[in-house]
Parts: structure tokens; C-alpha cells; sequence
């Protein structure tokens, strides 16, 4: 594969970026409406359903359209693992949201305060999509299932908020296989969360101790070079 190629990927990817987040904005309004809507007609499900499977088509076709003209293609799975997982997964697909976060312009830049701005707005950004997202997949597989007491939007909402803070008050739990497996994910997802936000803060703070240790020895380091800009007034004395 050559650099060509590698351009043309770079081409199709600047060509795709707004139209994926478009794909993925109609894919979550599609599929919050399809489970959160219990009294839509028939004719409504079909539209929402071939909504879903147009999206559907868009990311596989984006997808593998840049892994064939992608040079490295091993790398290019590895850093393109939510591409991947929305090809597979409907659940992941809402997440392509995150990926094109970077080409908005107040987000772009190489500085460290660009990076802790983006770090800082996607990680938000992926807590707040991951907790309605499991809310979503757990309120449509826990609602009819019996002897369950999750049955509403809200309930299912309190219980990812509550289990992922890892609080476990046990008022709301899931009764059903796939609703355990989502709570799994939820609380894997959660200790995942927690480590990179206080990973990224305990950065953050010594990034802020170093530059402040170093400007405080560089002021110091002047003052030993130039011992007379420390008593400007005496010497302005002594000389007269």
C-alpha cells in the first residue's frame, strides 16, 4: 500500500467527518425513539427501522472503505476501535459522536492546554453518552421481563448513575441475563471512568507544580545574577 493510498484515506476521512457525525446523531435520535416511544405505529417502526439500517450501511461502507485504503491496516484497527465496534455493535454506534469531536475548532491544536480541553470535554461527553446508552439497552431489555422493577426511562437512568458511581444502593437491579451483562459493562465502564479522570487531574496538578517550582527557581536564579535588581532603591542611595 503506498503513501497514495494513505492520502486518499486521509481525503475520504476529511470528506466523511461531518456526515458521520450527522449518521450518528440520526442513528441515537432513531434508536432512543424506537425504544422509548411504547405507542409509535407500525408505519413509524418501519421508518425508524430503515433509519437504523441506512446508518448502518453508511458506517460499514465508511469503514471499510478506509481500512482498504488505510496503508498500515493492523494500526489502523487499533486506533480505530470504535469504528469497528459500531459496524458490530449497535450500542457503540451513538459513539462515533466522540470521534468526531476533534474536528471542531476550539478543540484542535497540540498545546497542553488544547489536550486537557479536549481530554477534558470527551471524557464528559463519553460519561454522559455511555450512562444514556446503557440506560437505553437496559430499560428495553429489563421493562416487560418479569420480576423486574426496573420499568421506566428514569428508573433505568437512576440505576446506571447509582451503579456506576459504585454507591449499590439495591433498589433498582436487573433480572435478566443481557441486563446483567450490561450492568458488567456499566461497572467496568465506571472503573475505567474514574481511573482516567483522576489519572488526568493528578496530571493536571503536577503539570501546574512543576511550572510553578520552575518559574519560582528561575526568579530565584535571576535575583543570584543580579543581586542589584533586588535593592534597586539602596544602590540608587549608596551611589548618591
Amino acid at each position: 500500500m503506498s503513501d497514495e493510498d494513505d492520502a486518499k484515506r486521509l481525503r475520504w476521512e476529511r470528506a466523511t467527518a461531518w456526515p458521520g457525525i450527522g449518521a450518528s446523531v440520526l442513528f441515537l435520535i432513531a434508536y432512543s425513539w424506537n425504544i422509548l416511544d411504547e405507542t409509535k405505529s407500525a408505519t413509524t417502526t418501519v421508518i425508524l427501522v430503515v433509519v437504523l439500517v441506512a446508518v448502518w450501511a453508511f458506517f460499514v461502507l465508511d469503514f471499510v472503505t478506509r481500512l482498504v485504503l488505510a496503508r498500515h491496516k493492523s494500526d489502523f484497527v487499533r486506533h480505530n476501535l470504535v469504528d469497528l465496534l459500531s459496524v458490530f455493535v449497535p450500542m457503540a454506534r451513538p459513539f462515533r459522536l466522540l470521534t468526531g469531536l476533534r474536528h471542531l475548532p476550539g478543540l484542535q491544536g497540540n498545546s497542553g492546554s488544547h489536550l486537557r480541553r479536549r481530554v477534558i470535554i470527551i471524557a464528559a461527553s463519553f460519561i454522559i453518552m455511555f450512562i444514556y446508552v446503557i440506560s437505553l439497552a437496559e430499560f428495553q431489555v429489563e421493562r416487560y421481563a418479569h420480576g423486574s422493577n426496573i420499568r421506566s426511562f428514569g428508573d433505568s437512568v437512576w440505576w446506571a448513575c447509582v451503579t456506576m458511581a459504585t454507591v449499590g444502593y439495591g433498589d433498582y437491579y436487573p433480572v435478566t441475563v443481557p441486563g446483567r451483562v450490561l450492568a458488567v459493562v456499566l461497572m467496568v465502564g465506571g472503573v475505567a471512568i474514574v481511573g482516567t479522570a483522576s489519572a488526568t487531574i493528578v496530571n493536571y496538578l503536577n503539570e501546574r507544580t512543576r511550572a510553578l517550582r520552575h518559574d519560582r527557581e528561575e526568579q530565584e536564579q535571576r535575583l543570584l545574577d543580579h543581586p542589584a535588581l533586588d535593592h534597586p532603591a539602596d544602590e540608587r542611595g549608596d551611589g548618591g
